[in-house]
This record gives C-alpha cells, structure tokens and sequence, in this order.
C-alpha cells in the first residue's frame, strides 16, 4: 500500500480540504456583506423554509446543521432576535420546541438568495461542466448518506 504523504488519496484531500474552508469562508465574508447575515443564518432560514409549514422540531434542526444542541440554540436566538425565527413549544409535548421560520425570515432569505446563489456560481459552480457538478453530487450525496448513517437504506 502506497504512503498516505504520496497517495491519491492526499492528493484529492488536501486541494478539497483547502479548497472547502476557503469557499466556507468566502461565502460567510460575502453574505454578512450582502445580506448582514452568516452562512450558517441562510443555512438555518433555508431548511426552515423547505420543511413542512417552515418549521421544525429543534433536535431534527440540530442533526440536520450538524450543530450541537445548544449551538443550535444559540444560532436561533440570534435569529430570534432578528426576527426571522420563533420558537414554538409543541402542543403534543412541552419538552419539544419548534423553529418556525417568520415572514420577516422568508423575506430576509428571498432577500439574500439571489445573490448568494450568483456567487455561489461565481466562486464555485461556473468552472465546472456537467459531468464534473454529476460527479461532485454523486460523491457528495454517497459521502453525506455514509456519514449520517443512511447509506444503503
């Protein structure tokens, strides 16, 4: 077996590793310019807006940002604050809370969206053809389905 320093395996991981923080932070830098939000802000108003009546159960929130609870927590009250999210306390279950995506919330994410997706092009997708986006979702879907435990379900 050939040494990780030499393999194809670094080879790919180091320019994806690199590459990856660099967008995180180039997308963070131009949405708080843009739209005075983070990514992780846009990230949190687009699930919302995706789920069913744009709101969802705080745990389920939690695992699909991939945050802690009280990280998540915190981002909503940021959010809160705002006035983009409330929190709601289930009518089945008072130990369960809900963020429920506001209108004020919709309009700051339809707000952002446009450009956010323009630079997500411009930084991103735009050098890339079709066959190499049909990769990159293939290996990225099959990746996030094995690190979330679904592959092969």
């Amino acid at each position: 077996m050939e040494p990780w320093e030499t393999s194809p395996q670094r080879r790919a991981w180091r320019p994806y590793i690199e590459t990856s923080l660099l967008l995180e932070t180039r997308l963070d830098e131009d949405l708080r310019a843009a739209a005075g939000m983070s990514l992780m802000d846009y990230h949190v108003l687009l699930v919302l807006s995706e789920c069913p009546e744009q709101r969802q159960r705080m745990g389920e929130l939690a695992a699909r940002m991939v945050f802690s609870p009280s990280r998540l927590t915190y981002q909503v009250k940021v959010l809160e604050r705002r006035g983009w999210v409330v929190r709601h306390p289930s009518p089945d279950d008072r130990r369960v809370h809900h963020a429920v995506l506001t209108a004020a919330g919709l309009e700051a994410l339809r707000a952002a969206d446009a450009h956010h997706v323009r630079t997500v092009q411009r930084l991103f997708t735009d050098d890339l053809d079709e066959q190499e986006l049909d990769v990159l979702r293939r290996v990225f879907t099959r990746t996030q389905d094995r690190l979330r435990g679904t592959a092969g379900r």
